[in-house]
């Protein structure tokens, strides 16, 4: 009788097999968050402003959309990445993300809940109930991604997801400018407010889909993510709300964050012409819907195909700034780029149709494109390798003060001078402040 052979037992997966699985699987999950977060931003986010400026909004009660957020994470951004030093990031991404995105619910029936004047006041105390959690997210989605994808698959991560982001945009915004003009008002609108709420259930639940790394978390570079994603903030315009140097907010050991000895010197100047440069950014974003909606008379298909030509020429930007900043310096591009950013809110002054509010959006997308990168870049090339959260909580007071003002100004500039005026104002108010970033950036 015959005994059988043994069979040794299979042998277990290796450790690097098991890390290579875990860092497929998460990559796939930011895959999935974004392409859903695209979803989101082309559809709720990218037509929330020129809603208000349909219902009646006034150019302060649009601001209100931008100021408000501002104020609040003036409030809560520092004691927030304190309070976020030694938790689950992935656990607080995802249930803040949760927390922030219920907002968009009322949303989707807020248009026939309420009578059009008293929606321009819901609207923006909708936003900052909002914010609160939104300023979290922001915080702890910039930290957790620097955690979960290790520093050597960054680039390419981080290149994939801008790429579906730019085109699952693009596809949205054209598909909802579609939609609001084949749809009775305001159906329209609930039926977009609600695809972007799909959008922003999905991206959550893929939030929560992502695993922990083993061990201790990768190494950190210091180098900028360059993600174009902005989770738990709302994007109207050409604004560049950077979620660069969040993550080092929760890294302050214990120190002190707000250091007023920091401003003393060229990093102190350096502050001051960013909110000047924010400032100035911010100003047309109230003001840009109402010229749009009351003086070009455009409809939602015109403004959906001006997002998605923005969206593209970003991408097409964004994807050769290694190559550019190979060639020029990161001070150089941001000055060029600061110079020329006053070209979109000039062309949509001056539009007289859909024609040239479209060449805006292409110029204003290739400039934002560079002016993204360039600004993150020298942002961190000024702050010291050894000093990170302090310098970058002083940033993040400068960015959230220039929203507030801006926000305030470009209103109270429609209102004295015409919506056409102002927009030709901001865009000498951006020429100024990029000649202060060529001196002093």
């Amino acid at each position: 009788m015959s005994i059988p052979p043994q069979t040794s037992p299979a042998p277990a997966p290796s450790a690097a097999a098991h890390h290579l699985r875990l860092k497929t699987h998460n990559a796939r999950q930011l895959y999935l968050d974004i392409l859903w977060y695209g979803i989101l931003a082309g559809s709720a986010q990218a037509f929330l402003a020129v809603y208000a400026a349909r219902i009646g909004a006034t150019g302060l009660q649009i601001g209100l959309l931008t100021a408000g957020p501002a104020v609040v994470s003036l409030l809560v951004s520092l004691p927030a990445a304190r309070a976020l030093e030694g938790r689950s990031l992935l656990r607080v991404a995802f249930v803040s993300s949760v927390w922030f995105r219920l907002g968009y619910i009322p949303l989707v029936f807020l248009p026939v809940l309420f009578a059009a004047h008293i929606q321009t006041w819901v609207l923006p105390a909708l936003i900052v109930l909002m914010s609160a959690p939104g300023t979290v997210l922001a915080i702890s989605f910039n930290a957790m991604f620097a955690d979960v994808v290790p520093p050597e698959d960054r680039a390419m991560v981080v290149g994939r997801r801008n790429a579906l982001l730019a085109v699952s945009m693009m596809t949205t915004s054209l598909v909802s400018g579609w939609l609001l003009d084949a749809v009775v008002f305001p159906l329209n609108y609930q039926i977009v407010f609600a695809l972007g709420l799909v959008g922003a259930g999905m991206s959550s639940y893929y939030l929560a889909r992502l695993r922990p790394t083993d061990g201790s978390p990768p190494a950190r570079v210091g180098r900028p993510l360059f993600d174009m994603a902005r989770p738990g903030t709302l994007g109207f315009g050409d604004v560049i709300r950077m979620g660069a140097g969040l993550r080092f907010l929760t890294r302050g050991s214990g120190g002190h964050l707000l250091r007023a000895d920091l401003l003393r010197g060229p990093f102190g100047l350096f502050m001051f012409v960013l909110f000047v440069f924010y400032t100035v950014q911010f100003a047309p974003v109230p003001v840009m819907p109402l010229v749009l909606v009351r003086a070009l008379n455009l409809s939602d298909s015109a403004i959906s195909v001006g997002n998605a030509l923005f969206h593209g020429a970003t991408l097409l930007v964004s994807m050769r700034l290694h190559w550019l900043s190979a060639r020029f310096s990161h001070q150089r591009l941001l000055a060029f780029s600061a110079l020329l950013y006053g070209l979109y809110p000039l062309l949509i002054g001056l539009a007289g149709n859909a024609t040239l509010y479209w060449v805006a959006s292409i110029v204003g997308g290739a400039v934002w494109g560079v002016a993204a990168g360039a600004l993150v870049t020298r942002l961190m090339e000024r702050v010291p390798a050894g000093d990170r959260p302090a310098h970058m909580a002083l940033h993040s007071l400068a960015l959230n003060f220039g929203v507030l003002a801006g926000s305030l100004l470009g209103p109270l500039l429609g209102d004295a001078l015409g919506l056409r005026e102002a927009m030709l104002v901001t865009a000498g108010l951006r020429l100024a402040a990029g000649v202060l970033m060529v001196l002093w950036g």
